[in-house]
């Protein structure tokens, strides 16, 4: 079997990330309340859609006070946690999601 060369592989990566830039993107933000943390997170999360997503996405933003059904449903265990639904794969972040590169490095929205 052939390995795929490290630059054939950055090319697909590319072409994959192009073409999830064009899909929309599902996330929910889980907070508690209007803590600064949570309203740390809501400010970030919405910026970075906003730069980086515009028009391409839906986000959802729960108060696991107020429903915390959905909290279960989604297994989270901390707040703020930001889980991205789609595209594929599911991906959690915990916190004020103020490290912008790492989150969007985890959201595919720029390579390393």
């Amino acid at each position: 079997m052939k390995k795929a060369k490290p630059k054939d592989s950055l090319k697909a990566f590319e072409r994959e990330r192009r073409k999830a830039k064009k899909q929309k993107y599902v996330l929910r933000l889980y907070v508690t309340g209007m803590t600064e943390k949570s309203t740390q997170a809501i400010a970030n999360i919405r910026q970075i859609c906003e730069d980086h997503l515009k028009g391409l996405y839906d986000l959802e933003v729960i108060d696991i006070y107020q429903q915390p059904v959905l909290a279960r449903g989604d297994q989270i265990i901390a707040a703020p946690t930001l889980v991205k639904k789609l595209p594929l794969p599911l991906r959690r972040f915990i916190g004020n999601l103020s490290d912008r590169e790492k989150v969007l490095l985890g959201l595919e929205l720029k390579s390393k």
